[in-house]
């Protein structure tokens, strides 16, 4: 069986471990590098966000990549979810000291060797899916990890100028009421360090017109047996994945059947501020809005199955709608999510 999987941040990456272990795809080993890649009876294909990617500090870093690759290598810190097993804060507690900014982004001292490597090989020229599977070469997470796209797409937010401390009161001296102005800053920023209290008006794909799919993606798309929608954030990391060009226009035209997994259970996200993101785009914070939103691959839209928690319900036009358990609370657990979405499909049971 023949897999694609569209994937952001942690979740997805938890996601991906799940579905490992329901297609038969052997985990990571007890040192911390994944034993194989099984029979290559099933493969899977990731196409992972690049929306979050940064540079800081001259490197360039790819959040959502690196938390795949480290999850599925067993490197991981499983505690945060992100970051490196047993990783030290050298390299960023000097930065500090010499009052480098931005000072709100943790690098820590292995995650900076990955950051290194990326980034002199960017500079020399090699496209990010090649270095990602340069990168992978060490990790062997049992997946194909491929960028949503080679060049810059890059998630940016737009708030109020005056939310950012960083931006001076332009109204000070003034009796005179004036509309707030607005700002746009990169996602991360948001994100990390304004844990995305700031509200958010819209958000743009900074390059995403220019940009084209990743050598690879549309192939795997084309040759998949099914496609899933990992439990992600719709907005900013499904949705940033969407954004590049010609993807959605790939999921609609592919004989592949489109399954979702809902990241909203009893109205409230999953992991992460997945509810600030939607409101800024008019979508509730429930499964059967996201649902809709990402609406029937018969009617325009993406999906021909979605999966909603078993405490949920969603009427969804057009798609087949089911109630499972949607908690990864262990790989066995989320194996198990992974084969109800194959079964919805017609290709897997429970």
């Amino acid at each position: 069986m023949k897999v694609v999987a569209l994937v952001g941040g942690v979740g997805g990456a938890r996601f991906l471990l799940g579905l490992k272990a329901a297609l038969g795809i052997p985990g990571p080993g007890p040192d911390g590098v994944a034993e194989g890649t099984g029979s290559g009876a099933n493969e899977i294909t990731a196409v992972v966000n690049v929306g979050d990617d940064i540079w800081l500090h001259g490197l360039r870093i790819c959040p959502d990549l690196d938390t795949c690759m480290y999850t599925l290598g067993g490197g991981i810190d499983t505690e945060r979810g992100w970051g490196r097993e047993g990783e030290t804060w050298t390299v960023g507690a000097e930065l500090a000291a010499y009052g480098a900014e931005p000072s709100w982004f943790g690098l820590g001292d292995k995650d900076v060797a990955t950051h290194l490597i990326r980034s002199r090989m960017l500079r020399a020229g090699y496209p990010l899916s090649a270095i990602t599977e340069a990168l992978c070469a060490r990790w062997q997470p049992g997946v194909r990890l491929l960028p949503a796209s080679d060049d810059r797409v890059e998630t940016h937010v737009v708030i109020d100028a005056q939310a950012d401390p960083d931006t001076p009161d332009q109204s000070a001296g003034t009796d005179q009421p004036t509309q707030p102005a607005q700002k746009a800053i990169h996602f991360q920023e948001w994100w990390v360090r304004h844990r995305a209290v700031p509200k958010a008006h819209r958000f743009a794909s900074v390059g995403a017109e220019e940009a084209k799919p990743a050598p690879g993606v549309t192939e795997a798309i084309a040759e998949a047996d099914v496609v899933l929608l990992a439990p992600s954030n719709p907005v900013v990391s499904i949705g940033a994945i969407l954004a590049v060009p010609g993807l959605g226009d790939a999921l609609r035209a592919g004989p592949a059947p489109v399954i979702g997994l809902s990241p909203i259970v009893g109205g409230r996200p999953v992991r992460g501020m997945a509810d600030a993101c939607l409101e800024a785009i008019g979508v509730e914070t429930t499964a059967q809005a996201v649902g809709r939103h990402y609406g029937a691959r018969a009617t325009g839209g993406l999906l021909d199955g979605w999966l909603v928690h078993e405490s949920d319900w969603a009427d969804v036009p057009g798609v087949a709608v089911r109630a499972v358990p949607l908690m990864m609370t262990d790989v066995e657990a989320t194996a198990k999510m992974a084969r109800h979405a194959l079964e919805l499909a017609g290709v897997g049971g429970v």
